[in-house]
């Protein structure tokens, strides 16, 4: 699959998440077979009126093509943020988030907002395509609610316009993340556009991946939320897609090893006060489903330094295996 000028086999992406995909994150998931990585969504005007907050955010990560992705709804700005972004980052290319559902975000006309009003979409694909080196991709939704899924002719506005990479997730945005993905309508968006696409929803191991890629026909699978303390999933993933024996997911100890990397990531990234915090639900994610995990949970969730990090998984190391 080529995106514009990159070019990468059986793509794999971890999906954007706002305070998940951190730089730590998606470093541990390129590492295990994420070859297609995205920031988590920064706000075009905030890196205008040159936001550190949300600058720190756009750190590249080794081991994949890694994106930086920006939202807004004006294209003047939008064209400056992500010429911003790109200087910040140095992403391979850069992402427009025009499927976040979430109200604060769609019901101020950004995210998925931009889908009820296609003419400004296109033109904030023309104006960041005109400002950019790399390619320019877009991530929608099939529409807004079910009475108005327009995702076929907002895609092709979206190819027309200059997108090199079109990622539908397969609900609308009345959905949320309710309900089935509907991965017939990706298939017919797919059917009708000539740059790759990348299908989004209900993909949650190897099977589910090759089932959407043979239904859909897309060039390539994006995963969100059932990397939450899975990292592993690229790597089972990878595996079916090149029809090689799925690896066993590794015994509880060496899972607990490859989370205590990544809150050692975010500790060198973010300092450890907001590393601490945000671990204590990345380390509940990965404890997800083992027995016996209650106890552990409850001192995970008032973990405040990275030696609490370690007594734990020590604790835990030891216990459950």
């Amino acid at each position: 699959m080529r995106i514009g000028n990159l070019e990468l086999n059986n793509p794999v992406a971890l999906g954007p998440m706002a305070g998940v995909t951190d730089w730590a994150f998606r470093t541990v998931c390129a590492q295990l077979g994420a070859n297609l990585t995205v920031t988590e969504m920064v706000s075009s005007r905030a890196l205008v009126y040159k936001d550190k907050k949300s600058a720190a955010l756009l750190k590249k990560n080794a081991g994949s093509i890694c994106g930086a992705q920006i939202f807004g709804n004006d294209p003047s700005i939008m064209a400056q943020g992500a010429v911003l972004a790109l200087e910040i980052s140095g992403g391979d290319f850069l992402d427009i988030n025009m499927g976040c559902p979430m109200p604060k975000i769609a019901n101020s006309g950004d995210g998925c907002g931009l889908m009820r009003t296609p003419e400004l979409a296109g033109e904030i694909v023309k104006a960041v395509t005109a400002a950019v080196d790399v390619p320019v991709t877009v991530k929608c939704r099939l529409g807004w609610d079910k009475g108005s899924i327009n995702v076929l002719d907002f895609s092709k506005r979206m190819e027309d316009c200059g997108a090199a990479m079109l990622t539908v997730h397969g609900r609308t945005r009345s959905m949320l993340y309710s309900g089935t993905a509907d991965w017939d309508m990706i298939a017919k968006v797919k059917d009708q556009l000539s740059i790759p696409v990348i299908a989004n929803g209900d993909i949650t191991d190897g099977e589910t991946a090759i089932r959407c890629k043979k239904w859909t026909g897309a060039d390539g699978v994006m995963i969100g939320r059932a990397t939450f303390g899975n990292p592993w999933v690229f790597s089972e993933v990878q595996a079916a897609l090149e029809g090689n024996e799925i690896p066993q997911r590794p015994p509880l100890a060496k899972r607990v090893d490859v989370a205590v990397r990544q809150f050692e990531l975010a500790y060198e990234d973010k300092g450890e006060h907001i590393a601490c915090l945000e671990a204590r639900k990345h380390f509940a994610w990965y404890l997800r489903g083992v027995a016996h995990a209650n106890f552990y949970k409850e001192k995970i969730s008032s973990i405040q330094k990275m030696d609490d990090i370690y007594r734990i998984a020590e604790g835990i190391q030891r216990d459950l295996k």
